[in-house]
């Protein structure tokens, strides 16, 4: 049967949206609170908002959004704050990609619409946690769901930060189902693994998708919370470490975990397959990688 979701959508796209403005206010209000440390001098760091467009196989459009990146600030070396609606038809390896996942009428109707935020942000101060959050819902003619999460990526593990930062998922978590957080913090150790490494790129936090449990408004009460729980999640982290002293051997430590990142976002994110894939802006679906990188 064919599921009629057009206010839903409009509403999931409306939510997103406003997560995306209510996280780029804070992370501007962190730069302009930064103001001692090596980098104060410097002028705070502000977001730079481009439209992106995604084009449909014969060059219509087909919708887009807007990605907000800001480099060089007195707290943030690189973040992306990107917010998109897009829709049209999945080409054949979506098509396939989407049937393996038990996902209905592939062969027959392989329309979608997807809107979700999306966000990465890597630190100046080696001692700040790299971050990633997003949050999205996806539907065809025959199905619908949400997926998203956030996971913490220090270079420099502090056990009281990753402490903190699952608190307040699992928070979230419980206020719609007690076995939520256990099994989307599973989930996110397997997801988040770098298989040719043996190792885990950071020390988790919650990830899930095809999220349907039959009840709309109730997943879309939990997606939002999903959202909800990032900023007390991760400002308290920053504003504690941010004028933590570091040297060129912590700075040298910060670039090697963001090569770790790299390989992974790179060959295994399945969200940068499915944007490369399916034609949306390739800067805003690369905006996840690091400024600099090194490997040893």
């Amino acid at each position: 049967m064919t599921l009629s979701f057009d206010w839903n959508k409009t509403r999931a796209a409306g939510w997103f949206r406003t997560l995306r403005d209510d996280i780029v206010t804070a992370f501007e209000t962190l730069e302009d609170n930064h103001v001692t440390g090596p980098l104060a001098d410097q002028p705070a760091g502000r977001f730079v908002v481009t439209p992106t467009t995604r084009k449909s196989d014969d060059g219509t459009d087909a919708g887009g959004g807007l990605m907000s990146v800001m480099r060089g600030g007195r707290v943030f070396e690189k973040v992306g704050v990107n917010v998109s609606t897009v829709h049209g038809t999945l080409g054949a390896r979506a098509q396939a990609a989407m049937a393996a996942r038990g996902v209905p009428g592939m062969d027959s109707d392989p329309r979608f619409w997807a809107s979700g935020i999306s966000l990465v942000a890597h630190m100046q101060n080696p001692h700040c946690p790299a971050v990633h959050m997003n949050t999205r819902m996806f539907w065809t003619p025959h199905a619908w769901w949400f997926g998203g999460g956030s996971d913490l990526n220090p270079c420099i593990e502090y056990a009281e930060d990753t402490a903190h930062f699952h608190a307040i998922q699992q928070q979230h978590c419980d206020r719609h189902d007690p076995a939520y957080y256990l099994r989307f913090k599973a989930w996110a150790d397997d997801y988040f693994f770098v298989p040719h490494r043996g190792r885990a790129r950071g020390v988790g936090g919650i990830f899930l998708d095809d999220h349907n449990t039959g009840d709309w408004e109730a997943d879309f009460a939990f997606i939002q919370d999903v959202g909800r729980a990032f900023l007390p999640a991760f400002v308290p982290l920053i504003e504690k470490r941010r004028i933590s002293p570091w040297d060129a051997g912590h700075k040298d430590a910060q670039l090697i975990h963001r090569g770790l990142y790299a390989e992974y976002n790179l060959v295994y994110d399945r969200g940068t397959k499915f944007g490369l894939e399916t034609g949306h802006d390739a800067d805003a679906v690369l905006m996840s990688l690091p400024p600099l990188a090194k490997w040893v």
